[in-house]
């Protein structure tokens, strides 16, 4: 997400200059509507409502209003209970409830709850980080860790666990054995405080019908536009787009952001852009600080959407994920239209797909993102779609994206990294506040969130 906040403070109070690189906001969050009533998602198609990141989301939609837009997936939704693994050739409905708990569910070899009472039993680690796949390794065992742990790596972040950071990654099972010995008893006793988020009436809605992620009746774009246009009613906000940002330099106490034709004085700067994008436009004096955000990588991802005629999958879920050890190029398949009927087109059934394809593995199985070819790709999704759901049939319409350099990876000593980057702002005073999803988060919760706080350093809590 290409996004410049930056903030001046004029003796008429504060002014905020919103500054985008690009023709229209929202960044990865991309939507085609078509004319007969077809929703098309081509980032994040759905989030997660649970937890302080979850409530603060779902505040800002009551506050835009979009209450009557939201579609909840509720825990009892068959996308909810059902969710598959793409393992030696076959898919594996991954275990649910307490019947796969106690019992050995395919692909496994054992029941989860064999890992989980020998979990509680090791030792805690002494490591300061640890790879994701590392870590699950000691805990629950190398199965879980080279199959389960792998895939939700891919669904998430579309990295390899085996270079991830548990640290930042996966926040509260790291601090739960910090905590406790043990993630098992961590979650069960809790770590210690947590972010308290007020909930609103529809936070408070989606904790009562217990929803497990939720969508907007016009896709997921509706609520950058929705967010655009409340600020552009705001008195001392400024929105621009087509603004892409040059360089930065020191202006005083503030700064000065050189823009194409022209140039912006700011007294603060929130910059939402990815790391690697800000590091490319500091100052020459400012060095040290380019490097580290050099070090956060980010990976590639082509997204797929295709549409067929009829109900054509052969088991109803979420979707399915693929191990690296499968199909390296393949990361998983989406069922959207099991989730989101609501975005099919009305009348004769149709079924939506979405494949996502790269990711850490993009340039080693399909060369560099610039230039390569949509039909290759397109080619790449549909046999997928044809070996791992037994789909003959030819898709009646279709989308190929590639987001590039689109999921920021936080590997090994991420926080280290993220450590020296403040002390850097902090020891030589730059006016200047980092949020997105380079740093403490990857999730649309996690960026919004990481907004929220950006904004209250500078002003005090909203």
């Amino acid at each position: 997400m290409t996004i410049y906040s930056a903030c001046s403070y004029t003796q008429l109070g504060r002014w905020v200059v919103l500054l985008e690189a690009s023709d229209r906001f929202g960044g990865w969050l991309s939507s085609t509507r078509r004319e007969d009533g077809t929703v098309f998602e081509h980032g994040p198609r759905g989030v997660r409502p649970v937890g302080a990141a979850g409530w603060n989301t779902l505040n800002m939609v009551a506050e835009l209003g979009l209450e009557s837009e939201v579609l909840p997936v509720p825990y009892d939704h068959v996308a909810s209970k059902n969710r598959f693994l793409f393992f030696k050739g076959k898919l594996h409905k991954m275990p649910s409830g307490l019947g796969g708990v106690f019992r050995t569910v395919p692909p496994f070899s054992r029941p989860l709850l064999q890992s989980v009472l020998k979990e509680i039993m090791v030792k805690r680690g002494k490591a300061e980080d640890e790879t994701v796949h590392a870590f699950v390794e000691r805990r629950l065992g190398a199965e879980l860790a080279d199959i389960a742990i792998d895939c939700l790596c891919r669904g998430v972040f579309a990295g390899d666990c085996r270079q991830l950071s548990m640290r930042s990654c996966f926040p509260p099972l790291f601090n739960a054995e910090r905590a406790r010995g043990s993630i098992v008893l961590g979650m069960v006793l809790g770590t210690g405080s947590r972010l308290h988020v007020p909930p609103s009436d529809l936070a408070k809605r989606s904790n009562k019908e217990s929803w497990t992620q939720w969508s907007l009746k016009r896709g997921m774009q509706t609520l950058p536009e929705a967010l655009q246009d409340a600020l552009m009613c705001e008195k001392h906000v400024e929105v621009h787009k087509n603004v892409p940002v040059k360089g930065l330099t020191r202006a005083g106490s503030g700064w000065e952001i050189k823009l194409e034709d022209g140039a912006v004085k700011a007294d603060h700067i929130i910059s939402a852009i990815p790391a690697q994008a800000l590091a490319s436009v500091l100052p020459p004096a400012a060095k040290s600080l380019s490097q580290h955000l050099r070090e956060i990588a980010t990976v590639s991802v082509a997204l797929v959407n295709l549409e067929y005629e009829g109900s054509i999958l052969p088991v109803t879920g979420f979707g399915h994920l693929v191990p690296s050890s499968e199909d390296k190029a393949l990361l998983g398949v989406v069922y959207d239209s099991v989730p989101f009927p609501q975005h099919s087109r009305p009348g004769a059934p149709s079924t939506r797909l979405t494949v996502m394809m790269g990711g850490a593995w993009f340039q080693e199985e399909f060369g560099k993102p610039e230039g390569l070819a949509e039909q290759e790709l397109l080619g790449r999704a549909t046999r997928a779609v044809r070996a791992h759901l037994g789909v003959t049939a030819e898709p009646q319409w279709s989308y190929v994206t590639v987001l590039k350099d689109c999921i920021p990876q936080y590997h090994l000593g991420h926080w280290k990294r993220l450590g020296k980057t403040q002390f850097h702002i902090k020891q030589h005073s730059l006016p200047l506040t980092l949020a997105g999803a380079s740093y403490y988060g990857v999730s649309v919760n996690d960026v919004i969130l990481s907004g929220r706080r950006a904004a209250e350093s500078l002003v005090g809590k909203v």
